[in-house]
C-alpha cells in the first residue's frame, strides 16, 4: 500500500515554473535584479531592489557577476527585463552625472562610517578630484585617511558614487575598485579633467594653486583654479606654504580640510 501511494504521489510531481524561484527569492528580499547600462568605461551591470541601486560592476560575464554578487551580498541576482519607475531614467542621469542625485541607493552593505565617506564623496563635482585626506577632514575624522581609503574600496556603487574622484595625497590616482586601475583616469578624462596636466603637477610636487590677485588657493582641479590665468597663477606644495604667504582657502573646494 505504501509503495503504491508513493508511486501515485510521484506521478503527480511536475516541474516548478521557471520563474518560481526568482519570484520567491525576490519577494522575500533574498535576491536583486540587474540590468546592463553604458558608462564611459563601457558596459556595466547595475543591480537593484526595493531599497534602490545596490551594486555596480563592469559588465563581462553574467554568470561571473551573479557569483560575485552572491559572494559579496549574500543573495542572488537575476537579470531584469526593465527598471521600476522609482529608478527608471534616474539611473541613466546618475551615470551620466557621476552622482546619485535623486536615484535611491541601497547602502545596507556598508557601515555607517563608510556610508558617510561615500555620501561626502558624492559631493565632489564632475571633472574634479580631492585627496583622501579631504574626505576625512570633511566628515570630521581628519586622522582616518586610511579608513576613508578602505571605505572607498568597498564602494558598492562606483560610477554612481564617484570614488574615482578621490586621489592620493601625493596627487597620484591610486587604486580603483571597479575593473582595472586605469579605469579611474579614464573616467576622469571622460569628465573633462586634463589627466596629463594634473599628473604633471603631482610629479612636480604641486598640491594647490593660488591666484595672486584674489590671494585665494584651491585644489588644482577646482573650477575656480582652472580660471586663473598663467600670469597670476601661483603653485604651492602645501596649505601651510599658501597660508604663510597670506593666502586663504577657497570656500568652494575647501582645500584646508585636507591639511
Amino acid at each position: 500500500m505504501t509503495d503504491r501511494l508513493s508511486d501515485d504521489l510521484a506521478a503527480l510531481r511536475t516541474p516548478a515554473p521557471a520563474g518560481l524561484l526568482p519570484g520567491v527569492l525576490l519577494g522575500v528580499g533574498l535576491a536583486d535584479r540587474y540590468v546592463t547600462r553604458t558608462a564611459p568605461i563601457g558596459p556595466i551591470y547595475v543591480a537593484f531592489n526595493d531599497h534602490g541601486v545596490s551594486a555596480v560592476d563592469v559588465a563581462d560575464d553574467p554568470a561571473a557577476f551573479e557569483e560575485w554578487f552572491e559572494g559579496r551580498f549574500g543573495r542572488r541576482a537575476f537579470p531584469a527585463a526593465g527598471l521600476p519607475s522609482a529608478i527608471g531614467g534616474r539611473l541613466d542621469r546618475a551615470i551620466a552625472a557621476g552622482k546619485p542625485g535623486s536615484l535611491p541607493l541601497d547602502l545596507r552593505s556598508v557601515t555607517p562610517f563608510q556610508a558617510r565617506v561615500l555620501l561626502k564623496t558624492a559631493e565632489i563635482p564632475r571633472g574634479e578630484v580631492r585627496p583622501y585626506g579631504w574626505v576625512a577632514g570633511e566628515i570630521g575624522a581628519p586622522s582616518a585617511t586610511r579608513a576613508v581609503g578602505s571605505a572607498l574600496a568597498a564602494n558598492p556603487v562606483p560610477v554612481v558614487i564617484p570614488c574615482h574622484r578621490v586621489v592620493r595625497s601625493d596627487g597620484r590616482f591610486g587604486r580603483y575598485s571597479m575593473g582595472e586601475d586605469a579605469n579611474k583616469p579614464r573616467l576622469l578624462e571622460a569628465e573633462g579633467l586634463d589627466v596629463g596636466g594634473f599628473a604633471a603637477l603631482a610629479a612636480r610636487g604641486v598640491r594647490l594653486i593660488g591666484s595672486d590677485t584674489t590671494r585665494i588657493y584651491c585644489h588644482p582641479t577646482c573650477r575656480d583654479a582652472r580660471r586663473i590665468s598663467d600670469a597670476h597663477r601661483v603653485e604651492f606644495r602645501s596649505a601651510r606654504d599658501a597660508q604663510r604667504l597670506g593666502y586663504r582657502a577657497c570656500q568652494r573646494c575647501r582645500p584646508a580640510a585636507a591639511a
